[in-house]
């Protein structure tokens, strides 16, 4: 089973593009938006290094941007 999450905003639009990719796909995901949770935000640059969005974490790998080839490489 993928473990996968998304990180966005309210106003972006490749956010909004990976996640129809994903519910187009039939791959399940959490959403965490980073605009109404600045404890997560914080959390996610710690992480990562990056504050733009989306970020997608699957299986523990990171994807910065919308990167569609990339998601299916990494699911199983």
């Amino acid at each position: 089973m993928n473990q996968i999450t998304v990180y966005t905003t309210n106003s972006c639009p490749y956010c909004v593009m990976m996640k129809n990719f994903l519910r187009n796909q039939g791959l399940p995901f959490n959403e965490v938006n980073v605009q109404q949770d600045p404890v997560a935000a914080n959390r996610l640059v710690a992480m990562t290094g990056q504050l733009g969005v989306p970020q997608t974490e699957i299986n523990g790998q990171w994807i910065y941007g919308f990167d569609p080839k990339k998601v299916l490489g990494l699911v199983q």
